[in-house]
């Protein structure tokens, strides 16, 4: 069985996906489409762009969808189809690139949402006042304890459930850096701030989760060709109504990776196909159980092979 995930935030590159859309036609044709449902060439700023710019938020999530959906185009193209996967899942905003790749939701309204998405996150707290930190070398309910005895009556939670080692905090500032001294001396092996510019998957994203209800409430959302499993559920949906409800609790609840990796891999996935910009969740997916195997697809060598392996 296999199962076909999307890539989040911080897997941005300029160039990337460019390969993808000078040897495709189809693949082209969603760059095309994002541009056009942006009213702006995102596509432009992908390829030959200033990656500062590119990581804003607003621009990082609709061009990561854009470079996951380009693939997944030309795979099409070569005869692999969402079908050929038992289940999709992507990592926060990589859900949706799951979902438009699943036909749940079209690319035009994912890009539109994602641009919405970017800009809610980043202005639901002013730049400077939160933090996240990834703590390598515990697990997540180490984790959890480190982030509630850092809180202090400010927002500390466990955000990205990512790997067996490694679990991100998010919330204020303060409270993000006491978690990085209490990590380390309850053992972690790192603790480390992230380049973000926003608390992201925690309370204090509580304004865009408002947002993203409006937006998503003009939306329309069909049941997935293939199961979802879903974030903050570390199980499956297939009923729009509640992919709706899901993706509003997503903003501010945790990135269940670890959970939804072992999910799938009890359910009898052996492979996992990373579609789109890097290799970040292939590195996880190993990391959480060594008897998968993890193939990133982002290049046009990558989509042939892949073909031609599905097709012996």
């Amino acid at each position: 069985m296999r199962a076909f995930v999307f890539p989040g935030q911080g897997a941005q590159t300029i160039g990337m996906g460019q390969a993808l859309a000078a040897a495709y036609p189809s693949a082209r044709a969603v760059f095309d489409e994002v541009d056009e449902a942006l009213g702006e060439k995102l596509s432009s700023l992908i390829w030959e762009g200033d990656i500062a710019e590119l990581t804003l938020t607003q621009n990082a999530q609709p061009a990561l969808m854009a470079t996951s959906l380009a693939a997944m185009a030309a795979l099409e193209s070569e005869g692999v189809n969402v079908t050929a996967a038992s289940f999709v899942a992507g990592h926060s905003l990589g859900e949706y690139s799951a979902l438009a790749a699943a036909r749940a939701l079209s690319i035009a309204d994912t890009a539109r949402l994602l641009r919405i998405r970017g800009r809610a996150m980043q202005e639901a707290v002013p730049v400077g006042i939160g933090a996240m930190a990834a703590l390598l070398g515990l697990d997540f309910e180490q984790a959890r304890a480190v982030a509630e005895e850092a809180a202090q009556g400010e927002v500390c939670q466990a955000a990205n459930d990512n790997d067996p080692g490694q679990v991100v905090v998010s919330g204020h500032k303060a409270a993000v850096e006491r978690a990085l001294d209490i990590a380390k001396a309850k053992g972690a092996k790192r603790a480390i701030l992230l380049p973000v510019s926003a608390p992201f998957h925690c309370s204090l994203m509580g304004p865009a989760a408002d947002v993203m209800a409006n937006a998503l409430d003009g939306v329309t959302i069909n049941a997935p060709a293939v199961p979802l499993v879903a974030n903050v559920l570390a199980d499956i949906t297939q009923d729009p109504a509640e992919i709706r409800k899901l993706l509003v609790a997503q903003v501010t609840g945790s990135v269940r990776w670890r959970e939804s990796v072992g999910f799938m891999a009890a359910q009898g996935v052996t492979d996992v196909y990373e579609i789109g910009a890097g290799k970040a969740l292939s590195g996880m997916v190993k990391r959480i159980n060594r008897d998968l195997t993890a193939t990133a697809i982002g290049t046009p060598e990558d989509v042939a092979a892949m073909a031609a392996a599905l097709h012996e």
